[in-house]
């Protein structure tokens, strides 16, 4: 069931009275943005980005941690905020803009692959050039699951590229040493207290990052964003849920104190 306001107010408290101690980091599609079939049409809840403002002006860090590329983020989220494009293959913090070494040849095999996967996908794919990694989505047309992920399993093997299963699509990522969970260790680096949201399986490594903070004495928090198609992994490693955007808008007032 998902957290009211007053369970939320308690499971964040401890944050919200140490803000300069603390990061608040959050997936975008779905979490910040609802789920919508266009990709290109998503834009955050209303009310995210006027309490995202504040709460940078409050807490040490505020951040977005997406699998979308860096410069989506840019145009969509406060420029005050650490953002992490690509699971963390690109990132701007504090303006400065940042790619991960060595990722040029794999800029070139995933063109190579989004050509390819636009010759070969079933009729319904809808097929996103991240410029450093590609997402075959078959949300408008669910039962091409197995088709669309066999495809991205046979590219990924012609071009060295990583097959993920995302929510009603898969990516195709570089083999680079880079997750959610990397990014939200080096976002909330020296800090106490540490909150991440999100919804997918991508964040289930920042899940575990927040698992390995904890055990080491920082207070975390975990929030899940409740939706239909919320994995029960994602579920499983959360503290708490959260009713759609919706939820988190309310997430980010309790943080606002």
């Amino acid at each position: 069931m998902s957290a009211a306001p007053a369970e939320l107010r308690g499971a964040v408290a401890p944050l919200v009275a140490d803000p300069s101690r603390t990061a608040l980091l959050f997936d975008f599609d779905g979490t910040l943005s609802p789920i919508v079939d266009d990709p290109e049409a998503a834009v955050p809840a209303p009310g995210v980005l006027a309490h995202l403002e504040q709460l940078a002006g409050r807490y040490r860090t505020v951040g977005a941690v997406s699998g979308r590329p860096v410069d989506f983020l840019v145009a969509h989220l406060p420029s005050t905020l650490a953002l992490s494009g690509l699971y963390g293959l690109e990132s701007v913090v504090d303006g400065v803009r940042v790619d991960r070494p060595g990722l040029a040849v794999w800029r070139e095999r995933v063109g190579a692959a989004v050509a390819d996967a636009r010759e070969l996908a079933p009729a319904g794919t809808r097929v996103e050039s991240k410029g450093l990694s590609a997402t075959l989505h078959y949300r408008g047309r669910p039962e091409l699951a197995e088709a669309v992920l066999h495809l991205a399993e046979q590219l990924a093997s012609e071009s060295g590229l990583e097959a993920r299963a995302a929510k009603m699509s898969v990516e195709l990522h570089p083999p680079v040493d880079a997750d959610k969970g990397l990014v939200v260790r080096e976002l909330a680096a020296g800090a106490s207290g540490v909150l991440y949201a999100g919804d997918d399986l991508g964040d289930l490594p920042a899940f575990a990052a927040l698992a390995q903070l904890r055990a080491a004495g920082v207070t975390t928090v975990a929030a899940a964003v409740e939706t239909p198609e919320l994995p029960d992994a994602v579920r499983a490693a959360s503290d708490v849920l959260l009713a759609g955007p919706d939820g988190v808008v309310d997430l980010l007032r309790a943080l606002l104190g």
